[in-house]
């Protein structure tokens, strides 16, 4: 579900694919700078234990432009039942999940043009 125009404070329920002991996720889109390539994301809920995540993806360009590299980094309270390495752990395996799929799907996207 997508609540919103796309842009700055648009809502979306994502639906975590990932194995992990969650099955969806709320974040809100709180910066996107098509220019700078920059796009900031914050959960707001969901059934999982991340409180306070905040992330910052950017994509920086390589070898002429033929290739990206996307940095993802977060900001996201420690629960009180776990510690910051399970907390990171699972935020990591989630992020990592997110950049194997778009990976996917822009490969795929220029093996079509």
């Amino acid at each position: 579900m997508f609540c919103g125009s796309g842009g700055i404070g648009s809502v979306r329920d994502v639906k975590i694919i990932s194995g992990l002991p969650a099955t969806a996720s709320r974040e809100r889109l709180d910066k996107l700078d098509d220019e700078l390539h920059i796009m900031m994301v914050s959960i707001i809920g969901g059934d999982h234990r991340l409180s306070n995540y905040h992330s910052t993806t950017t994509l920086h360009e390589t070898e002429g432009g033929l290739k990206t590299v996307v940095t993802e980094s977060y900001v996201v309270d420690v629960p009180a039942e776990n510690s910051k390495e399970d907390t990171c752990t699972f935020a990591d395996t989630i992020i990592g999940s997110n950049l194997r799929s778009l990976a996917r799907v822009t490969e795929k996207m220029f093996n079509h043009l």
